[in-house]
């Protein structure tokens, strides 16, 4: 949130109609990189937020990780605002007992921890790819098509950015055997992923700018990638997905 390519109303509309025992909020929620430059904040961020806050408190654990976007927030680790607990990382239990790891993942990726100036430069050129995005899906929508992201596809095919994943991937499911764990849920990359890494079971749960996507647990611990890319009606009635991460 915090920026244009945000696609706040589909998360409303999602945390609407989902309901959950945890809800996870894997980092980068509030681009503060963006608003340092220039002040954008629609009002479904702030319906977002509120919603978020009604969940916490009628009962939802709500754990907030801060990613390198929303890096200050870092600071307040182990402390409890408002019901949202924020936290360096997790481990997470799902139902079937198995242990995951919860992070951001951006202290795997060498631009972010190394060459700061890199990654800034690097997330100019991504807002411009954002704003291609929002022109080529405004006319897909004039056309009758369903949402398409170009963004994505543009990270899907080009080589360096399909290396870079890899290695990413690969850094995050070593950690996450160096801690002696089932699996990794993670962010960063904002690519939405679940696989098997060696004996670590790798998950990204995506975002909500290019690829509007969820990690979820059911009841029995079974995990699954849910996209989210039409809006369902306010009267539907609600589903409940226990422990989802965000």
């Amino acid at each position: 949130m915090g920026t244009r390519g945000c696609k706040a109303e589909l998360l409303l509309n999602f945390l609407l109609h989902n309901d959950c025992d945890m809800l996870y909020l894997v980092g980068d929620i509030v681009d503060g990189w963006r608003l340092s430059r220039s002040w954008f904040w629609h009002k479904s961020h702030n319906a977002v937020i509120d919603e978020i806050l009604r969940k916490a408190q009628a009962g939802t654990r709500v754990i907030y990780i801060p990613g390198n976007h929303d890096e200050a927030f870092r600071d307040y680790a182990g402390l409890c605002f408002a019901g949202i607990e924020l936290a360096g990382d997790a481990i997470h239990q799902t139902a079937d007992g198995r242990r995951l790891l919860v992070l951001h993942g951006d202290h795997f990726d060498g631009i972010v921890t190394y060459a700061r100036w890199l990654a800034l430069a690097g997330d100019w050129a991504y807002a411009l790819a954002l704003r291609l995005n929002d022109v080529v899906a405004a006319t897909r929508r004039r056309l009758g098509m369903p949402y398409w992201s170009l963004s994505r596809w543009l990270k899907d095919h080009v080589k360096n950015a399909v290396e870079y994943i890899g290695r990413f991937e690969q850094a995050v499911a070593l950690e996450a055997e160096r801690r002696q764990v089932h699996g990794v849920v993670c962010g960063h990359i904002h690519k939405a992923e679940m696989r098997q890494i060696g004996s670590i079971l790798y998950c990204n749960d995506g975002d909500w700018v290019e690829s509007c996507t969820a990690l979820v647990e059911d009841f029995a611990g079974k995990l699954q990638i849910v996209t989210w890319t039409q809006a369902l009606p306010t009267h539907q009635p609600q589903a409940l997905l226990p422990q989802a991460a965000e």
